[in-house]
């Protein structure tokens, strides 16, 4: 990434930035769906893999519609996440189960919540630049992950949490 100029780079920085999240958190969370014991969230998980997919198609036009190279640039904030996602749900978490179903919703919404922040904030880039159609995708987005993790919350707090507590 080359130094941002004006709000314009800042913007696809931020687009390119999210392509990689999003590809980083879609390899975890298929692992973590293979570790789900809960039916409900095995099905959450598995549907999240469109919606992932469904927003990288989105960020990719919206690169391409700056007349810039469809490309990524690496985050290592969700590096960062992935990694911990990794190591408490993949490497050091219980085999399965509901603790483990726990540990799956934490890792989750805090990858969700990345994604929140970074297409909430290009959201409000792609307003202050006058991009209307990119400003509604990208909401469209923001508002798509954020019903996920409220359905998560609502499954942890409702189920899962519980049956973790029982164990």
């Amino acid at each position: 990434m080359s130094t941002p100029e004006n709000l314009s780079d800042v913007y696809v920085d931020e687009l390119k930035d999210l392509w990689s999240a999003n590809d980083q958190m879609l390899k975890v969370v298929k692992k973590l769906t293979t570790k789900a014991s809960d039916p409900s969230l095995k099905e959450m998980l598995t549907k999240s893999h469109a919606g992932i997919t469904e927003h990288t198609a989105v960020l990719k036009d919206l690169i391409a519609g700056q007349e810039e190279k469809v490309s990524k640039e690496h985050c290592k904030g969700m590096e960062g996440l992935v990694a911990e996602a990794t190591k408490h749900v993949l490497e050091e978490g219980p085999t399965k189960g509901p603790v483990l179903d726990v540990l799956i919703i934490a890792q989750y919404q805090r990858m969700s919540h990345y994604g929140i922040a970074g297409f909430g904030t290009a959201a409000a880039y792609a307003k202050a630049l006058g991009l209307k159609d990119d400003n509604k995708k990208l909401r469209d987005a923001t508002k798509d992950i954020y019903g996920g993790d409220e359905y998560m919350t609502k499954l942890a707090e409702s189920s899962v949490n519980l049956e973790a507590e029982a164990a």
